[in-house]
């Protein structure tokens, strides 16, 4: 696995100075934000000097893309607002080839209008997921059309709550082109810590074949998407790392929902883990 980080972790000046501090850890690859590069992370417009500017920062520095962030809401009750959210989609995924990634990160979104992570009682509902599936399916075909492979990963906020939600999304897509972004800290619906090990092993054997990219970060409590830098809460990394090595994932492992200040800490611990 190679260890890698958001950019969006760190606030510098320029892109440059962004890509210096993520390399000053020793990480090898990042989940690229636009917003890194003073732009809005899904824009209506990505000029070509820029996504040559990014590509050859990232090559200078030794540093791979192993996603752009594309996330929007892909359930929101406005259509206006999922119209917009794929228009820009397939902006950004007609540039992703000169900034050198292949993977787009999604959110499967909330029935909430005003936050995309917060959960929402309609996301369960029979139209909630007709919307979900016709706005993937555009998505997908986007996707098919520039090139490029789709992560979206189950978090108990969001439509896609759970692995066997995320299965049923695959299944009803079957598009090589619709993978899986695997976070552990994003399992664990009220009630459900006490059962950590066996809803970690069920997402693997559920979603293992077609994980993409993982993240690690860590939760202190269920019912929520974990917040916290990895190593600091409560998710059992020995077994959620063994089970990475289980599906045979060796692709970027992905650092966030920490402050710089906690990076060299969760840095340490991760690499120990993975020693």
């Amino acid at each position: 696995m190679q260890l890698g980080i958001m950019t969006r972790t760190f606030v510098r000046p320029s892109l440059e100075e962004t890509l210096d501090a993520v390399k000053s850890y020793g990480l090898s690859c990042v989940q690229f934000s636009l917003s890194s590069a003073g732009i809005a992370n899904l824009p209506d417009r990505i000029e070509p000097e820029l996504s040559g500017r990014i590509r050859q920062a990232l090559a200078v520095r030794d540093l791979s893309m192993a996603a752009i962030s594309g996330t929007f809401n892909m359930i929101h009750p406005d259509p206006q607002e999922r119209e917009s959210g794929l228009r820009r989609l397939e902006v950004l995924a007609a540039a992703c080839e000169w900034m050198g990634t292949s993977l787009i990160t999604l959110c499967t979104g909330t029935r909430d209008p005003d936050n995309m992570w917060r959960r929402h009682p309609a996301n369960d509902s029979p139209e909630a997921w007709r919307d979900l599936v016709v706005s993937m399916a555009e998505a997908v075909r986007l996707a098919e059309l520039y090139g490029v492979t789709l992560g979206v990963e189950p978090e108990v906020s969001n439509v896609v709550d759970s692995a066997a939600k995320a299965r049923r999304l695959l299944d009803e897509l079957r598009s090589p082109r619709l993978k899986i972004i695997m976070d552990g800290a994003n399992l664990f619906h009220t009630g459900e810590l006490p059962h950590m090990r066996e809803i970690l092993t069920e997402a693997f054997d559920l979603l293992g074949e077609d994980i993409v990219l993982a993240h690690a970060k860590d939760l202190s409590q269920d019912g929520a998407a974990g917040q916290e830098a990895a190593g600091t809460g409560l998710l059992d990394y020995d077994h959620y790392l063994a089970l990475l090595r289980r599906a045979g994932f060796t692709g970027g492992l992905i650092l966030h929902s920490l402050s710089e200040a906690q990076v060299a800490n969760s840095v340490q611990f991760l690499r120990n883990k993975l020693s």
